[in-house]
């Protein structure tokens, strides 16, 4: 678990110093399955990395990403964590999100995302 831990830490540290996009290469397989609460999941790194490169050219301001909370069990993290900022079809938000990982290998085969709407 102790690797786990220590890759999550890196993931997390990546995503708030703006390296989101770098820290997708390093740490997701090719065969990844990404969902937003309980919309349809998106499969593949293909496919989640262009669905991710639309997410952030479409976001206008940036006001800040913090980690609360960070918990690692078998194979699963779990990160608690808030951001704040503008997108051009959202509009601004402002909310906390809990993000639930699966790994294998080092990498991330699945996760999924829970938040409020």
């Amino acid at each position: 678990m102790s690797d786990i831990k220590s890759m999550v830490d890196d993931l997390n540290s990546m995503i708030l110093q703006g390296k989101a996009m770098e820290a997708f290469e390093k740490y997701y397989a090719d065969d990844v399955v990404m969902q937003e609460n309980n919309y349809p999941p998106t499969v593949g790194k293909d496919a989640n990395r262009e669905r991710e490169l639309v997410f952030f050219s479409n976001i206008t301001a940036f006001r800040g990403a913090e980690i609360h909370d960070v918990a690692v069990g078998d194979n699963v993290s779990m990160v608690v964590s808030s951001m704040d900022y503008s997108h051009k079809e959202y509009g601004d938000r402002n909310y906390t999100q809990v993000a639930v990982q699966h790994w294998k290998d080092g990498k991330i085969v699945s996760e999924r995302f829970f938040y409020g709407a």
